[in-house]
């Protein structure tokens, strides 16, 4: 009996969620009284993971999983779950991993509960808690299946590095026909991806136009941070639509989340909301995000960001 995990990876670079993925599980593993199994695909240094609680480590290399489909990626879990009689399978809440979650509870006959932000409270009966209400709310819930699969959400639990090993074992799944072929993936590889950054940068319709986005890309690259958008900056074309964040856009859970001149829809504050800190900067004191900022500044974003701009990158040098 073991606690299998799963990593996401890209390029053959694991992901921090894989990390903080294995911490979670390995918190699990200590309540249960066992160990935690990750699996990894066409990832490289994989050894790394037992810095983070993984004893053993199953290593797919296979070309035919060298781009997501859930349908492959539900059946290589699902051996590996089986192979190793896991009872908890942890998955981080990436897009992947919550469209991937659901068949692999099909086909483990598993209950599977999204959004995880602590470790379970309870392992007899299997009690999590997770955010619900787009974060408005929390909920425990008991997950009462022979397996049980926990998406655990971005940002919550954190890296936890412990004292161990891991031993790297070749896994050759049995794939079966996904029906789908990608032709080709195009991704932007010069930017700090929004599911992974810690800080995000967010700017809205107060910016007045596309062309005053340098000062957002230079808070973001002073902070090391990526770069969002309000839903309707993307409508209207001043940034592409893979920038969008919201309800309707990419969820974010990041560390910090400043919004530049967003006014705060309901839409956009229920895609944030899991982030930990939110600070807010706009002109109009009454906007909405400032009831639901942690740190609001009521100011002129065009004097506001390069001010702090330059006094980031003059702490950054004074601590250099």
């Amino acid at each position: 009996m073991s606690i299998l995990v799963y990593t996401e990876s890209e390029n053959g670079k694991l992901k921090k969620a894989a990390l903080e993925v294995v911490s979670y599980a390995k918190a699990i593993a200590d309540q249960m009284g066992t160990s935690v199994t990750a699996l990894a695909v066409n990832a490289e240094n994989v050894e790394t993971l037992g810095n983070y609680g993984a004893s053993k480590v199953l290593l797919v290399n296979n070309e035919a999983l060298k781009e997501f489909n859930a349908k492959t990626y539900s059946a290589t879990l699902q051996q590996a779950a089986k192979k190793e009689g896991a009872q908890v399978v942890v998955l981080s809440s990436s897009a992947n991993s919550k469209y991937l979650a659901p068949l692999l509870a099909v086909g483990l006959e598993a209950g599977y509960v999204s959004n995880v932000v602590e470790a379970p409270s309870s392992v007899s009966p299997f009690t999590v808690k997770h955010s619900a209400f787009t974060n408005k709310a929390f909920a425990n819930t008991e997950i009462n299946t022979e397996v049980k699969i926990v998406g655990l959400s971005n940002n919550s639990f954190g890296l936890v590095e412990a004292d161990g090993s891991a031993t790297v074992e070749d896994f050759s799944p049995s794939l079966p026909d996904s029906g789908v072929t990608v032709t080709s993936v195009d991704k932007a590889t010069d930017k700090v991806s929004i599911a992974d950054a810690e800080i995000v940068v967010s700017g809205g319709r107060g910016l007045k136009g596309p062309e005053n986005w340098g000062m957002i890309e230079d808070l973001a690259e002073v902070l090391g941070a990526a770069t969002a958008c309000s839903k309707p900056v993307s409508d209207l074309g001043w940034r592409p639509h893979s920038e969008h964040v919201g309800q309707t856009g990419k969820p974010v859970a990041s560390n910090l989340y400043i919004a530049i001149g967003i006014s705060g829809a309901i839409q956009h504050l229920a895609g944030i909301n899991a982030s930990k800190v939110k600070v807010v900067i706009n002109t109009d004191p009454e906007a909405p995000f400032f009831k639901a900022a942690d740190y609001g500044v009521v100011g002129d974003a065009f004097e506001v960001v390069p001010k702090l701009v330059e006094k980031l990158k003059a702490f950054k040098a004074a601590n250099a």
